[in-house]
């Protein structure tokens, strides 16, 4: 038998006020959610600190002199760039350093702003809408102690990545006191957004629409802080409005200076004491803003489980794209220097030209890998969308849909096919963003026919992906979590840098994305890419039939 769960406090007497803060089984409900969620933050510090260790890695080998470094300092100077990067402290003697400062942090605060985010409110408001929360505070545990709890542990996560993420700085060689000025950037950045999440969590009564408006804090701190840099060279007073701005104004590898970090511990304390203030003022499970009320009977056009499934995943489709289009456009504009860029690594790195076709082939060659770049991201979309079914059934959600007349099939096929349809979507954006941005600084050559080529030769092998993922979801439910995750991990390093690593044709061909032309680069062959439709087919054919046999729910 369990053990008795510890007695309640006794009753307050009447006309006793709560108390303004009650943390009680905040130590204990911190040690759950680092036990929960252990796996969740391991990916996401190591994959945060992988990406600071390639960034400083690769900037250290391609750029090896100081007129290398100074024509990609031309190319961050332009406005789009400004404005996609950061404020351009240090152009005039770019190092490393800098580089990291400019171009990393922004993208870095992102990845920071949503990890943060969405894990509050899984730890909040998502406890809340389970019913788990209720449990919960029947035992002994104070009314911000879930809050807190959550808070906290994220905050480890950041610690964690701000830490190793300055150790892999000082190991490239950068400057060890700046290193940790990043770190701490890091930490404090996380900060702010996890008392974001904290807000939002009280606001609304979904945790769906919990993360929306979080996300909708961070487009518009990180627009804040683009507009504001593109305004003035080093950032205009518009740019001081936003947490992300605060961080690279630091200065880090130019002038350093600290006291911009002491703006992130204002908002944070000022944005956690309103969360508490808030979470006083609603009953468990409600928010603060009351539910619109539906249609009493839904349309025809809603009564279907793929209108379900397109309704489910129509946010994260929109953000994607508009995200993914903004990075892309962006991307394009680059095609006007590629040769100036390149120029002077052909005769200090050869080898790194092996990436991008050789000297006489840079524009094709870095539209072919941004291309790949584009379709990996697609993928990592595809492979999402494709897990939300697996969280339906974990929820409870699918056994009373397939109470009414739908097949298992049928669901399956809406719930993938959206997914599919997403993904077609998001390699559309690609390949048209990526044209217009190019056309926007002159460059209409290659056209834009070409450009939907070498983003449409790659989606049998995007169909591969989605494939795994569902007949894994189907067959082996544990592991789709994490078999479609290491294989497009293994693509991004042999796909993007096989030519350099020299990695045997045998292995490079685990990768489904190899069997895909690398258009302008490469003409498109029908052989490799029926082959690689086949396989994707037999995976599908084997989700359908995997997911009419097994037990519902999975163990």
């Amino acid at each position: 038998m369990s053990a008795l769960a510890p007695a309640r406090p006794a009753p307050r007497r009447a006309g006793t006020r709560a108390p303004v803060l009650d943390l009680t089984g905040t130590g204990h409900l911190l040690r759950f959610a680092l036990r929960r969620d252990r796996v969740r933050l391991a990916v996401w510090t190591a994959s945060l600190v992988a990406l600071h260790a390639y960034f400083v890695t690769a900037l250290s080998a391609l750029y090896t002199t100081s007129a290398e470094r100074q024509s990609r300092a031309a190319l961050v100077e332009s406005p789009v760039s400004t404005m996609m990067a950061g404020p351009g402290y240090g152009l005039d003697d770019y190092t490393v350093g800098a580089m990291l400062t400019n171009e990393l942090v922004g993208w870095v605060a992102i990845a920071l702003a949503l990890l943060n985010v969405t894990q509050v409110v899984r730890g909040t408001r998502g406890e809340e809408e389970s019913g788990r929360a209720d449990l919960v505070r029947a035992g002994v545990a104070g009314r911000h102690a879930q809050a807190a709890a959550a808070f906290c542990a994220v905050l480890l996560a950041d610690v964690a990545i701000g830490l190793l993420s300055a150790l892999v700085m000082v190991a490239g060689g950068l400057a060890l006191v700046d290193s940790l000025a990043l770190g701490v950037a890091t930490v404090l950045l996380g900060a702010v957004f996890a008392a974001v999440g904290v807000v939002v969590a009280q606001v609304t009564q979904h945790a769906r629409g919990a993360v929306g408006l979080g996300v909708a804090v961070l487009a518009a701190a990180f627009l804040a802080r683009a507009f504001g840099d593109v305004q003035r060279t080093h950032g205009s007073w518009l740019s001081w409005t936003s947490p992300i701005g605060w961080a690279q104004q630091t200065r880090a590898f130019v002038d350093l200076r600290w006291w911009p970090l002491l703006l992130h511990v204002a908002l944070a304390a000022a944005l956690l004491v309103l969360g508490a203030w808030l979470a006083g003022r609603r009953d468990v499970g409600a928010g603060l803003l009351a539910p619109r009320p539906g249609r009493a009977a839904a349309a025809p056009s809603l009564r279907s489980p793929a209108a379900l499934a397109r309704r489910q995943q129509r946010t994260a489709l929109a953000w994607w794209s508009a995200g993914l289009g903004l990075m892309w456009l962006a991307t394009g504009t680059y095609l006007e220097g590629v040769e100036d860029m390149f120029r002077e690594l052909s005769a200090t790195s050869p080898q790194v030209l092996e990436l991008f076709g050789g000297r006489d082939e840079l524009v094709a060659g870095f539209l072919a890998v941004m291309v790949r770049f584009g379709v990996l991201l697609a993928a990592g979309y595809g492979i999402a969308a494709v897990l939300r079914a697996r969280g339906e059934e974990s929820a409870g959600r699918l056994e009373p849909v397939l109470a009414l007349p739908v097949s298992r099939s049928r669901w399956l096929a809406a719930q993938a096919g959206t997914a599919a349809l997403g993904t077609g979507v998001l390699v559309l954006v690609t390949g048209v963003t990526l044209w217009l941005g190019a056309v926007l600084v002159g460059v209409t050559d290659p056209g834009p026919g070409t450009y939907l080529v070498a983003v449409l030769a790659h989606v049998p092998a995007l169909a591969v992906y989605l494939g795994l993922t569902a007949a894994l979801y189907a067959w082996v439910p544990r592991a789709a979590a994490a078999v479609p995750w290491a294989l497009l991990a293994f693509a991004a390093v042999v796909g993007v840098f096989g030519p350099l690593l020299d990695v045997p044709a045998a292995v490079a061909a685990l990768d489904p994305f190899d069997a895909a032309p690398r258009v302008p680069l490469e003409d498109v062959t029908a052989a490799p890419l029926l082959v690689t439709a086949a396989v994707a087919a037999a995976l599908w054919a084997l989700a359908f039939a995997g997911f009419r046999r097994r037990d519902l729910p999975a163990v």
